[in-house]
């Protein structure tokens, strides 16, 4: 593709920074020794798994069962930190009080400042939000709307995508400056969103940071594929690829045979999908480009300036509502694992069997030869004690690659809004953005909200 472009030294497999010891390069016996009892030179070490966020019962709780529930990561310290010192001291007192009952080998550790746990961290993992998150989020959605811009969700694209990047990934800058102060080697995973935009502008930034964006979403195709095809997930070989909430199914076939599943795909998905909520796009898009989303309408309708047209509002709208509830009321009790992903990477990268991930968001390098280098992209990994080594994959579909170059100059001027510290060009970002239609809308907008918002967006001038 034209116009590619990479930053000089940029790694979009992770690669440790020269000079830094690849702490999680040893063998599991090396790791973990003291667990596993051999006898070697790194007999006695520990991880460090830092976890940024965790006075979250959801994040908290739910990792903290994950990592209990991994026996390779027995004898390991989990260093909890969150700037709520209350919310803090619930979950690591839990966490302690857990351990000690059970006699677990593992080692609980707390504090609100970050730079103290992050010394000598191995793996960083980082779920924040700023501020209320639902009270926040509503203006990013409803306040363009004001102004007359048709936008869906307000999340993750749009504008609301943009104000929600302005407003969050400034603080998560400073936490990876932090770890590449001190913890240069160390893995970090990303959970939060705008999970793109976050990834773009921290790997132009930080170049060399071991950094991994993982999102749920993919979980849509082990769910649907089996039911849709009548076949186990497990024999499936499948690759989706994309924007993260804006990636496709690009290819499905049976394990062990290569038979093609996509044809069969095709023709039963219009009715395994009909009538179910969130599906409008979904089902257009389907139709129209001939590939199968991976993730639902308030996902892909914030990134397509036609989607208001056809999007399940309504749905939509329950769905936002069910989603707060479950976040006001959902906790994982102590010890009940979330099944997050990160825990196999982690095994893996720690020396433990090779896995391969349905999704990592990394920087594209030569990824999707249809986009950039330097903007992240969702695809498939290889992971082993060696890093995370994302999938190049073959050119995809002209109409399915000219809906991801929409987002690109938008991604590009929000990362360089908030490098650069610039109102104008978050106000170019809003202007290249396919759902805003007019300048008038798109200043009136900034305007508003860089004023109710002041407290988080004041740096751009």
């Amino acid at each position: 593709m034209c116009g590619r472009r990479c930053a000089a030294g940029t790694a979009p497999s992770g690669r440790a920074p020269a000079g830094t010891p690849a702490i999680l390069g040893y063998t599991p016996a090396q790791r973990f020794g003291a667990a596993a009892g051999a006898s070697d030179p790194h007999k006695g070490e520990t991880v460090k798994i830092v976890l940024v966020g965790a006075g979250s019962a959801q994040f908290g709780f739910g990792m903290l069962g994950d990592i209990f529930s991994c026996p390779a990561l027995a004898g390991s310290e989990v260093a909890l930190v969150d700037i709520n010192p209350e919310a803090l001291a619930r979950v690591a007192s839990t966490a302690g009080a857990f351990v000690k009952e059970r006699k677990l080998p593992f080692t609980i550790a707390s504090s609100v400042d970050r730079r103290e746990a992050l010394a000598k961290a191995d793996v960083v993992v980082i779920s924040i939000e700023v501020g209320d998150r639902f009270a926040l989020w509503d203006l990013d959605w409803n306040l363009p709307l004001q102004f007359g811009i048709r936008q869906v969700y307000g999340e993750n694209g749009g504008p609301g995508g943009l104000f929600h990047a302005l407003r969050i990934i400034p603080p998560i800058l400073d936490i990876c400056g932090d770890v590449l102060r001190l913890a240069p080697a160390a893995r970090v995973f990303n959970f939060s969103n705008p999970m793109s935009r976050i990834c773009t502008t921290v790997q132009r930034k930080y170049p060399d940071l071991r950094l991994v964006g993982l999102c749920h979403e993919i979980a849509s195709l082990e769910r649907d594929l089996p039911k849709l095809l009548d076949l186990p997930f497990d024999r499936m070989d499948v690759v989706a690829a994309g924007l993260n909430h804006f990636s496709f199914l690009l290819e499905a076939r049976e394990r062990g045979t290569g038979r093609d599943l996509y044809p069969e795909i095709l023709a039963k998905a219009p009715a395994y999908y009909a009538g179910k909520k969130e599906h409008g796009l979904f089902r257009m898009l389907l139709e129209r480009f001939g590939r199968l989303p991976v993730t639902t309408d308030s996902h892909f309708g914030e990134h397509i300036q036609w989607a208001w047209d056809v999007v399940d509002h309504r749905g939509i709208l329950d769905f936002y509502a069910a989603y707060q509830k479950y976040c006001a009321k959902r906790a994982f009790a102590m010890g009940e694992p979330s099944r997050e992903r990160v825990i196999p990477m982690i095994e893996a990268l720690a020396g433990g069997a090779p896995g391969r991930e349905l999704a990592v968001n990394v920087l594209n390098g030569d990824c999707i030869p249809d986009l950039p280098c330097d903007i992240a992209v969702e695809v498939p990994a290889d992971v082993d004690a060696k890093g995370v080594h994302p999938r190049a994959l073959p050119p995809v579909p002209r109409g399915i690659a000219g809906l991801w170059r929409n987002q690109v100059a938008v991604h590009d001027l929000c990362t360089e809004a908030i490098l650069k510290k610039s109102r104008n060009l978050a106000l170019q970002a809003l202007l290249v953005d396919p759902v805003v239609h007019s300048v008038r809308a798109a200043e009136e907008t900034l305007d508003t909200i860089l004023d109710r918002q002041k407290d988080y967006l004041g740096y751009l001038q």
